[in-house]
Protein backbone atom coordinates (compact mmCIF):
# COMPACT_ATOMS: atom_id res chain seq x y z
CA UNK A 1 0.00 0.00 0.00
CA UNK A 2 2.79 2.41 0.96
CA UNK A 3 4.67 1.76 -2.32
CA UNK A 4 1.53 2.42 -4.36
CA UNK A 5 0.90 5.63 -2.44
CA UNK A 6 4.47 6.81 -3.01
CA UNK A 7 4.10 6.09 -6.71
CA UNK A 8 0.95 8.21 -6.92
CA UNK A 9 2.68 11.05 -5.09
CA UNK A 10 5.79 10.87 -7.24
CA UNK A 11 6.12 12.95 -10.42
CA UNK A 12 9.51 11.49 -11.29
CA UNK A 13 8.31 9.72 -14.43
CA UNK A 14 6.67 12.85 -15.82
CA UNK A 15 9.67 15.05 -15.05
CA UNK A 16 12.07 12.56 -16.65
CA UNK A 17 9.87 12.20 -19.74
CA UNK A 18 9.52 15.97 -20.21
CA UNK A 19 13.25 16.49 -19.66
CA UNK A 20 14.19 13.81 -22.19
CA UNK A 21 11.69 15.16 -24.73
CA UNK A 22 13.01 18.70 -24.33
CA UNK A 23 16.60 17.47 -24.74
CA UNK A 24 15.81 15.45 -27.86
CA UNK A 25 13.91 18.29 -29.53
CA UNK A 26 16.55 20.89 -28.65
CA UNK A 27 19.51 18.81 -29.79
CA UNK A 28 17.83 17.59 -32.99
CA UNK A 29 16.84 21.10 -34.03
CA UNK A 30 20.22 22.60 -33.21
CA UNK A 31 22.41 19.99 -34.85
CA UNK A 32 20.29 18.23 -37.48
CA UNK A 33 17.77 20.86 -38.59
CA UNK A 34 19.93 23.98 -38.29
CA UNK A 35 23.45 22.57 -38.01
CA UNK A 36 23.38 20.22 -40.96
CA UNK A 37 24.73 17.23 -39.02
CA UNK A 38 23.91 14.03 -40.98
CA UNK A 39 21.10 11.93 -39.50
CA UNK A 40 23.42 8.93 -39.47
CA UNK A 41 25.07 10.53 -36.44
CA UNK A 42 21.89 10.59 -34.37
CA UNK A 43 22.14 7.10 -32.81
CA UNK A 44 25.42 7.86 -31.07
CA UNK A 45 27.01 11.31 -31.47
CA UNK A 46 23.75 13.27 -31.17
CA UNK A 47 22.14 10.91 -28.69
CA UNK A 48 25.17 11.35 -26.44
CA UNK A 49 24.38 15.06 -26.26
CA UNK A 50 20.75 14.27 -25.44
CA UNK A 51 21.84 11.95 -22.63
CA UNK A 52 24.32 14.50 -21.29
CA UNK A 53 21.84 17.40 -21.28
CA UNK A 54 19.12 15.28 -19.68
CA UNK A 55 21.50 14.09 -16.97
CA UNK A 56 22.58 17.60 -16.04
CA UNK A 57 18.99 18.88 -15.91
CA UNK A 58 17.73 15.96 -13.80
CA UNK A 59 20.62 16.23 -11.36
CA UNK A 60 20.01 19.95 -11.01
CA UNK A 61 16.36 19.25 -10.19
CA UNK A 62 17.45 16.62 -7.67
CA UNK A 63 19.77 19.04 -5.88
CA UNK A 64 17.54 22.13 -5.95
CA UNK A 65 13.94 21.17 -5.15
CA UNK A 66 14.72 21.00 -1.42
CA UNK A 67 16.65 24.29 -1.23
CA UNK A 68 13.92 26.04 -3.23
CA UNK A 69 11.43 24.96 -0.57
CA UNK A 70 13.80 26.21 2.14
CA UNK A 71 13.75 29.63 0.46
CA UNK A 72 10.01 29.86 1.02
CA UNK A 73 8.93 28.90 -2.49
CA UNK A 74 6.04 26.45 -2.65
CA UNK A 75 7.25 23.21 -4.24
CA UNK A 76 4.70 20.49 -5.11
CA UNK A 77 4.95 17.47 -2.81
CA UNK A 78 5.11 15.21 -5.86
CA UNK A 79 8.26 17.01 -6.98
CA UNK A 80 9.90 16.59 -3.59
CA UNK A 81 9.02 12.90 -3.59
CA UNK A 82 10.67 12.62 -7.01
CA UNK A 83 14.14 13.69 -5.91
CA UNK A 84 15.56 10.23 -5.31
CA UNK A 85 14.43 8.81 -8.65
CA UNK A 86 15.64 11.93 -10.48
CA UNK A 87 19.03 11.54 -8.85
CA UNK A 88 19.28 7.85 -9.69
CA UNK A 89 18.23 8.27 -13.32
CA UNK A 90 20.49 11.31 -13.67
CA UNK A 91 23.40 9.27 -12.34
CA UNK A 92 22.66 6.39 -14.73
CA UNK A 93 22.57 8.85 -17.64
CA UNK A 94 25.94 10.23 -16.53
CA UNK A 95 27.42 6.73 -16.67
CA UNK A 96 25.96 6.22 -20.17
CA UNK A 97 27.37 9.60 -21.21
CA UNK A 98 30.82 8.64 -19.94
CA UNK A 99 30.89 5.37 -21.90
CA UNK A 100 29.61 6.99 -25.08
CA UNK A 101 32.06 9.89 -24.78
CA UNK A 102 35.02 7.55 -24.27
CA UNK A 103 34.12 5.74 -27.48
CA UNK A 104 33.71 9.03 -29.38
CA UNK A 105 36.81 10.70 -27.90
CA UNK A 106 39.13 11.01 -30.89
CA UNK A 107 40.66 13.81 -33.00
CA UNK A 108 38.27 12.92 -35.82
CA UNK A 109 35.21 13.71 -33.67
CA UNK A 110 36.52 16.24 -31.15
CA UNK A 111 39.38 17.94 -32.96
CA UNK A 112 39.29 20.95 -30.58
CA UNK A 113 40.32 18.68 -27.70
CA UNK A 114 43.57 17.56 -29.31
CA UNK A 115 46.91 19.10 -30.17
CA UNK A 116 48.60 18.38 -33.50
CA UNK A 117 50.68 15.64 -31.85
CA UNK A 118 47.51 13.86 -30.64
CA UNK A 119 47.74 14.90 -26.98
CA UNK A 120 44.96 16.66 -25.10
CA UNK A 121 44.79 20.44 -25.03
CA UNK A 122 44.90 22.19 -21.65
CA UNK A 123 41.18 22.95 -21.80
CA UNK A 124 40.37 19.34 -22.66
CA UNK A 125 42.42 18.14 -19.70
CA UNK A 126 40.69 20.54 -17.33
CA UNK A 127 37.28 19.57 -18.68
CA UNK A 128 37.98 15.84 -18.27
CA UNK A 129 39.35 16.37 -14.76
CA UNK A 130 36.22 18.28 -13.78
CA UNK A 131 34.07 15.52 -15.26
CA UNK A 132 35.92 12.80 -13.34
CA UNK A 133 35.67 14.67 -10.03
CA UNK A 134 31.97 15.36 -10.60
CA UNK A 135 31.36 11.68 -11.36
CA UNK A 136 33.20 10.53 -8.23
CA UNK A 137 31.20 12.98 -6.09
CA UNK A 138 27.92 11.75 -7.61
CA UNK A 139 28.98 8.13 -7.18
CA UNK A 140 29.71 8.65 -3.48
CA UNK A 141 26.45 10.55 -3.05
CA UNK A 142 24.36 7.79 -4.64
CA UNK A 143 26.30 4.97 -2.98
CA UNK A 144 25.73 6.44 0.46
CA UNK A 145 21.97 5.96 0.16
CA UNK A 146 22.20 2.34 -0.96
CA UNK A 147 24.63 0.80 1.59
CA UNK A 148 25.40 0.52 5.29
CA UNK A 149 26.99 3.97 5.05
CA UNK A 150 23.49 5.35 5.50
CA UNK A 151 23.73 4.30 9.14
CA UNK A 152 26.76 6.51 9.67
CA UNK A 153 25.15 9.79 10.71
CA UNK A 154 28.37 11.81 10.54
CA UNK A 155 29.09 10.60 7.00
CA UNK A 156 25.51 11.18 5.83
CA UNK A 157 25.57 14.67 7.31
CA UNK A 158 28.69 15.44 5.28
CA UNK A 159 27.38 13.88 2.05
CA UNK A 160 24.15 15.88 2.22
CA UNK A 161 25.84 19.03 3.46
CA UNK A 162 25.81 22.33 1.65
CA UNK A 163 29.59 22.25 1.18
CA UNK A 164 29.70 18.78 -0.44
CA UNK A 165 26.84 19.41 -2.84
CA UNK A 166 28.14 22.85 -3.78
CA UNK A 167 31.50 21.33 -4.69
CA UNK A 168 29.77 18.55 -6.65
CA UNK A 169 27.96 21.18 -8.70
CA UNK A 170 31.20 23.12 -9.13
CA UNK A 171 33.05 20.11 -10.58
CA UNK A 172 30.23 19.60 -13.07
CA UNK A 173 30.37 23.28 -14.00
CA UNK A 174 34.14 23.02 -14.58
CA UNK A 175 33.57 20.13 -16.96
CA UNK A 176 31.02 22.09 -18.98
CA UNK A 177 32.88 25.41 -18.92
CA UNK A 178 36.27 24.20 -20.13
CA UNK A 179 34.64 21.94 -22.71
CA UNK A 180 32.62 24.59 -24.49
CA UNK A 181 33.12 28.18 -23.38
CA UNK A 182 34.86 29.18 -26.60
CA UNK A 183 31.66 28.40 -28.48
CA UNK A 184 29.57 30.28 -25.93
CA UNK A 185 31.20 33.62 -26.73
CA UNK A 186 30.62 33.26 -30.47
CA UNK A 187 26.85 33.66 -31.00
CA UNK A 188 27.43 34.03 -34.74
CA UNK A 189 28.36 30.36 -34.79
CA UNK A 190 25.28 29.16 -32.94
CA UNK A 191 23.23 26.93 -35.25
CA UNK A 192 19.84 28.54 -35.78
CA UNK A 193 20.68 31.03 -33.04
CA UNK A 194 20.41 28.21 -30.49
CA UNK A 195 23.07 28.20 -27.73
CA UNK A 196 25.37 25.17 -27.49
CA UNK A 197 24.12 22.23 -25.42
CA UNK A 198 26.97 22.73 -22.97
CA UNK A 199 25.84 26.32 -22.36
CA UNK A 200 22.24 25.23 -21.77
CA UNK A 201 23.43 22.63 -19.25
CA UNK A 202 25.79 25.16 -17.65
CA UNK A 203 22.91 27.60 -17.23
CA UNK A 204 20.93 24.97 -15.32
CA UNK A 205 23.97 24.32 -13.14
CA UNK A 206 24.49 28.02 -12.40
CA UNK A 207 20.85 28.39 -11.37
CA UNK A 208 21.14 25.26 -9.23
CA UNK A 209 24.39 26.52 -7.71
CA UNK A 210 22.86 29.83 -6.67
CA UNK A 211 19.78 28.15 -5.23
CA UNK A 212 21.90 25.71 -3.21
CA UNK A 213 24.19 28.51 -2.08
CA UNK A 214 21.32 30.42 -0.50
CA UNK A 215 18.73 27.73 0.16
CA UNK A 216 20.62 24.71 1.45
CA UNK A 217 21.17 24.56 5.19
Amino acid sequence: MENRLNTRQNSGGQIIAITMLFSVVYVVFRYHIFGGVPWKDFPFFILNKVVSLSAFILLTFNFTFGPIKNMGVKVPAKWLESRSVLGMIGFVLVIIHIFMSLILLSPAVYAKFFEIDGTFTLLAGLSLLGGILAFVALWIYNLSFQTYLRENQAFMKFITSRKFLIWSLTFGAFHLFFMGFKGWINPAGWHGGMPPVSLVAFTFFVIGYVINLFGRK
